[in-house]
């Protein structure tokens, strides 16, 4: 499938899908999204002294970045990806000169050089494990407190956003933990709330109007 780089609102690239008129991140701001969607709405809701996230669609790398970025406690983060990104597609990505983080460029290279389904610990406070792996073949249980759902849209993939991903989805989170996607598709909402999560609707990022929410409450 053919592969292009975009330059996005923000002035951050992302990767192009024309065959599927898709991208890993929002036309509308790859690091906006990131900031919007998963930190903001998600991570910065943790209250545990260490935080376990699952990502779903490792991608690019970014989110697990701006993750170790904005971090203020240890990080345990696990990115699950099925066709990694190209280590020539990684150099042209420019979001350490948009970040102005030049003097973490060596943690985002590392994110991109160690091996794949192996713990590394990339600094004394985040620790990375990249899973090559099928979303479908996920079992993790009671593991996370926080994952990020950044697969490729319903439109594309939309095997990738039913009950049965939802389920694992459900399984692989604590008590009270948070699931945040840019979706907010309502058959995406169903879906959730199917397998048990409580779900809210909350502004979306640039270019969006919503995006979703899910927690796994602890009387579930």
């Amino acid at each position: 499938m053919k592969r292009e780089i975009l330059i996005t609102s923000d002035g951050s690239t992302t990767i192009h899908l024309p065959d599927w008129d898709e991208q890993y991140h929002s036309k509308n701001g790859s690091i906006n999204e990131t900031y919007h969607v998963f930190i903001e709405s998600g991570l910065k809701l943790v209250s545990s002294d260490k935080v376990a996230i699952l990502e779903i669609g490792f991608g690019t790398g970014l989110n697990a970045f701006i993750t170790y970025l904005e971090a203020k406690k240890p990080i345990d983060y696990v990115g699950v990806e099925a066709y990694p990104v190209t280590p020539d597609e990684i150099e042209k990505m420019n979001f350490i000169a948009v970040l102005d983080a030049k003097k973490e460029h060596t943690i985002f290279h590392k994110m991109h050089q160690v091996s794949w389904d192996e713990k590394h610990q990339i600094t004394d406070t985040f620790s990375l494990l990249k899973r090559k792996q099928f979303f479908e073949d996920i079992e993790d249980k009671d593991a996370f407190h926080l994952i990020y759902f950044d697969a490729f849209g319903a439109r594309v993939q939309p095997q990738l956003w039913t009950e049965e991903i939802f389920a694992k989805m459900f399984d692989a989170l604590k008590e009270n933990g948070i699931l945040v996607t840019y979706s907010a598709k309502g058959s995406v909402r169903r879906a959730m709330q199917a397998v048990g999560f409580t779900v809210e609707r909350l502004p979306g990022p640039p270019g969006k109007r919503e995006m979703l929410r899910a927690v796994k409450k602890s009387n579930q």
